[in-house]
């Protein structure tokens, strides 16, 4: 996923990540970046490796920072982030 927004201190930032968990209303994720609660954030998530890296072959939302983590050992903190735009539909299988 592809996370985009600013830093606490104003400057902008795209950063490239996984989600760490996923639903229908947010997601959480790990980044480099120092963010506050209550930050927006535009979020792209890729649907599916397997198709074409289409721009509409992804999901885009924005959303609104509500929880930072502190900062560990590798630089990384934990963010989640509640959708305040269009929400995750999408229905997965486990892998077997």
């Amino acid at each position: 996923m592809t996370v985009r927004g600013r830093e606490r201190g104003g400057a902008m930032f795209e950063e490239s990540t996984s989600s760490e968990n996923l639903c229908r209303s947010g997601a959480a994720f790990r980044i480099r970046r120092d963010v506050m609660p209550g930050t927006d954030v535009e979020i792209r998530i890729p649907i599916s490796q397997q198709v074409a890296r289409r721009p509409e072959a992804d999901f885009t939302t924005q959303g609104r920072i509500v929880y930072v983590g502190n900062q560990v050992s590798d630089g990384d903190r934990l963010v989640g982030v509640q959708f305040v735009g269009p929400r995750f539909h999408r229905v997965f299988r486990r892998d077997a």
